[in-house]
């Protein structure tokens, strides 16, 4: 196996960490009401290929809301899984992005969406062997070189297992982790729909997480159906509430890992900014539970 990877060089001038808050995915439609209003919310998540053209009304919102709020950017098209090269124009573009940002985080996805000149509009699973193992070590290690910032990496939501796979995907995730110094995304949504479709225990998943390398948690809701054999089949949505078994193994992450901060993700059938809000409140209440729980333990010490 190869060598850890070297720290970064020529960083951006990062802002602060995102805040142990609730986040919410900045949707243009309610960026008026949110710079007129000024909600309580921890900090806002985009996608970066959305804001890649040069100018525009995107980049006049953003540019206000990152004024106001702690910013986190999430890439979705960067394949970190490729068998390919990474695409260096993409690079480029994103750490222009970051350096006009400067986002307190950035994130991508373990999965792959390109193939020689052909783009997929899907975030694509990954067999879990030595070989793509290094893939995705290199890959994660040559974006960090090249974006200068320590990125998170999102663990999948999946609807199949590959026979080849030979690596548990905890192990794969924390040897990626450890190799390049990248922190990882907790997404505890994609947790729930990858156990249910696959007959896993979500609760041993995350209590084998390394919850000390989790750098931001995201949640949102599924669509449900059933398969073939007859059995629930969970699909990665986005549009929908937090549905409640999500929510309570979110609680379980937090008795573990402690506040962190958490993005609500809606990205279809997005409702009025009034309902985001909705949920803004039951993740911060979340959160002060489990604050007050360890100030508690801390008192009883």
């Amino acid at each position: 196996m190869s060598q850890n990877h070297p720290a970064l060089a020529a960083a951006p001038t990062a802002a602060s960490p995102l805040p142990a808050a609730a986040g919410l995915g900045l949707k243009l439609e309610h960026a008026g009401e949110i710079l007129a209003t000024g909600p309580a919310v921890g900090f806002f998540e985009v996608h970066a290929e959305n804001y890649m053209g040069a100018g525009g009304p995107p980049h006049r919102y953003l540019e206000a809301i990152a004024a106001r709020y702690p910013l986190s950017l999430h890439g979705v098209g960067l394949s970190i899984g490729g068998e390919g090269a990474l695409d260096r124009a993409h690079l480029a573009r994103l750490r222009r992005l970051i350096e006009r940002y400067r986002p307190a985080s950035f994130s991508e996805h373990l999965a792959w969406s390109t193939h020689e000149s052909a783009f997929f509009n899907d975030l694509l699973p990954l067999p879990y062997t030595p070989a793509t193992l290094e893939r995705v070590i290199a890959h994660v290690a040559e974006t960090q070189d090249a974006l200068g910032v320590r990125m998170l990496l999102e663990n999948p939501s999946t609807y199949l297992l590959f026979a080849e796979s030979c690596i548990d995907e905890i192990d794969f995730l924390t040897a990626v982790s450890e190799r390049t110094g990248c922190g990882l995304l907790l997404d505890v949504n994609n947790v729930m729909v990858s156990a249910v479709n696959h007959g896993l225990d979500p609760v041993a998943y995350v209590d084998r997480f390394p919850l000390e390398r989790v750098g931001e948690i995201h949640l949102a809701g599924y669509d449900e159906t059933i398969d073939e054999a007859g059995d629930r089949l969970l699909i990665d949505a986005h549009n929908a509430p937090v549905l409640p078994d999500v929510f309570a193994l979110y609680r379980h992450v937090l008795g573990r890992s402690g506040a962190l901060p958490t993005l609500v993700e809606w990205d279809n059938d997005v409702p009025p900014f009034a309902t985001l809000l909705e949920e803004v409140v039951r993740v911060e209440s979340a959160l002060a539970d489990e604050q007050r729980a360890r100030r508690r333990v801390r008192s009883a010490a």
